[in-house]
C-alpha cells in the first residue's frame, strides 16, 4: 500500500520498539523515514536500552520494506542532538511531513526510586518532544503543505495507573500526561496551517520497554501487581503489538485522517473504557 507515498516521517526513538515498528509501516506505506535513537544507557533506567547495532537494524527492515532512511544518534534532552538529526534528512529528503516524538523510557522500578530518575522521565519524555516539536515546526509551516504530528503517550496519560510514586514513576505519569497539554496547544495553534496534531495511549506493549527479564522479576516478586485488576486489559490479550499502534499512526498521518485534530486516541484493548 502506498498511503504515505512521497513523505517523510522523523521518529524519535527508532532503535527499536514501537519507534522501528513505526519506521518500518511507514516505509511499506510508502514514506521515507529520518530515524534517531540516543543507544546509550540512562543510568535510571531499569532495562537495557536500545544500541547502535539496534539502529542499524531498524535501518536495514526499513529498506527490505522498500523505504529509504537516514538514521542519527542523538539524545532528544539535547535540542542540539535533534536539530542535528533532522537537519541529516533534510539533506537527504529534503522536507518533512510526519513527526513522531516517540522516545521514551520506564524508570518505575529501582533504579528509578532516586531523584534524578524524575528529571531523566520529564527531560526524555515531556522536554524532549518539546525539543521534537520545535525542530520541525517551522519548516512544516514554511513548507505550507500541512502536516502531521503524533506524539506517543500513554494509556498512563489519560489515568491514574502508576507502580509506586516514585520519582521515576511520577515524572512518566506526568511527562505522559503533559505532552497531552502540548498536543492540544499545538494543534490549535497549528490548525490555520493544516497540520495536525495528536497523541496516542497505548496500553500495555510487547516491546523491550516492558517484556524483559527485569521487570519480568519485579512481577513475580510483587503478585500485587500481576493480580491488580487495574494492570488488566478489558479485551483478552495482555500486550498488544507494536504494529497495534503504528497501524493507527498510519492512518493519523495519512489524507484518511485530513481533518482529525487534537485527538487523545487510545490503543488500550479497551483499558480506558472501564
Amino acid at each position: 500500500m502506498t498511503r504515505l507515498e512521497g513523505k517523510v516521517a522523523f521518529v524519535t526513538g527508532a532503535a527499536r520498539g514501537q519507534g522501528r515498528s513505526h519506521a518500518i509501516r511507514l516505509a511499506e506505506e510508502g514514506a521515507s523515514v529520518i530515524a534517531m535513537d540516543i543507544c546509550e544507557q540512562i543510568d535510571s533506567v531499569f532495562y537495557p536500552m536500545a544500541t547502535t547495532d539496534d539502529l542499524a537494524e531498524t535501518e536495514r527492515l526499513v529498506k527490505e520494506a522498500g523505504g529509504s532512511i537516514v538514521t542519527s544518534v542523538g539524545d532528544v534532552r539535547n535540542r542540539a542532538d535533534v536539530q542535528r538529526a533532522y537537519d541529516a534528512g533534510i539533506e537527504q529528503f529534503g522536507h518533512v511531513d510526519i513527526v513522531l516524538p516517540n522516545a521514551g523510557i520506564m524508570p518505575v522500578i529501582e533504579p528509578g526510586d532516586q531523584p534524578q530518575a524524575w528529571h531523566d522521565a520529564i527531560d526524555v519524555m515531556l522536554t524532549g518532544v518539546w525539543h521534537v516539536l520545535e525542530v520541525t515546526v517551522p519548516g512544516l509551516i514554511e513548507r505550507g503543505q500541512g502536516g502531521s504530528i503524533v506524539i506517543t503517550s500513554s494509556a498512563a496519560g489519560l489515568t491514574s495507573i502508576g507502580l509506586n510514586t516514585f520519582p521515576g514513576q511520577a515524572g512518566y505519569s506526568a511527562a505522559k500526561h503533559g505532552v497531552v497539554g502540548l498536543m492540544r496547544l499545538y494543534s490549535k495553534q497549528l490548525a490555520k496551517h493544516s497540520i495536525r496534531v495528536n497523541t496516542v495511549h497505548p496500553t500495555g506493549v510487547n516491546t523491550p520497554m516492558v517484556a524483559n527479564a527485569e521487570y519480568g522479576e519485579f512481577v513475580n516478586s510483587h503478585p500485587e501487581v500481576a493480580n491488580d485488576e487495574s494492570y488488566k486489559n478489558p479485551m483478552p490479550v495482555e500486550l498488544i503489538e507494536a504494529v497495534d499502534i503504528s497501524n493507527a499512526i498510519v492512518f493519523l498521518a495519512s489524507d484518511e485522517a485530513r481533518y482529525v485534530t487534537g485527538v487523545t486516541l487510545p490503543v488500550d484493548a479497551g483499558y480506558n473504557n472501564r
